[in-house]
C-alpha cells in the first residue's frame, strides 16, 4: 500500500473513531502534501514521488519538535504536548529511523560509492545518502559525520 493510501485509510478511520487530535493530524499532513503537489505541477513534474513525499514529513517532524521545544521554554506545555502528539501521528508514516550504527555504516557505504576522497565530494555523498534513505535519518546530523569522515 503506497503512502497516499495509507494516509486515507488513516483519515478514514480516525473520522469514524471520531479522534479529533488524530484527525485535526492527518489533515495537516494531507494540506502539506497537496501544497507540495502544487509546487511540483508548478516545477513542470507530473507527479511526486513517495521519497519527495517523505522529505515533506521528515521537515514537518522537525518543525514540530522545534515548536515543541520554543513553547516548552515559553511554558505553553499545552501546546508543547499538542504539537509532540502530532509528531507521533506523522511519524506512524515513516520509515523506521537509522540507529547510530546503521548510519555510520551507511556513510561509509556511501562514501565508498561515492568515490569521495575529500570534503570536496561531500555533495555526492548526501545525494547517494538522500536517493536511499529519505527519511529514515537526520541529514543535518549525517552531515556532521560525513565532514568528520572526510575532512
Amino acid at each position: 500500500m503506497s503512502l497516499r493510501e495509507r494516509l486515507q485509510t488513516a483519515l478514514k478511520e480516525a473520522m469514524k473513531a471520531k479522534q479529533a487530535d488524530r484527525l485535526s493530524a492527518l489533515r495537516l499532513i494531507n494540506a502539506a502534501i497537496k501544497d507540495r503537489e502544487i509546487a511540483a505541477r508548478g516545477e513542470g513534474m507530473a507527479e511526486v514521488s513517495d521519497s519527495d513525499l517523505l522529505a515533506v514529513l521528515g521537515k514537518m517532524v522537525k518543525q514540530r519538535q522545534e515548536s515543541a521545544r520554543i513553547y516548552e521554554e515559553g511554558g505553553r506545555l499545552e501546546l508543547a504536548a499538542k504539537e509532540v502528539a502530532e509528531v507521533k501521528v506523522i511519524e506512524e508514516f515513516l520509515p523506521r529511523q537509522l540507529s547510530g550504527a546503521e548510519v555510520a555504516s551507511v556513510i561509509e557505504a556511501a562514501v565508498a560509492e561515492a568515490g569521495a576522497t575529500s570534503i570536496r565530494d561531500m555533495g555526492k555523498v548526501m545525494a547517494v545518502l538522500k536517493a536511499k534513505y529519505t527519511g529514515q535519518m537526520d541529514f543535518a546530523a549525517a552531515g556532521a559525520a560525513i565532514k568528520a569522515r572526510l575532512g
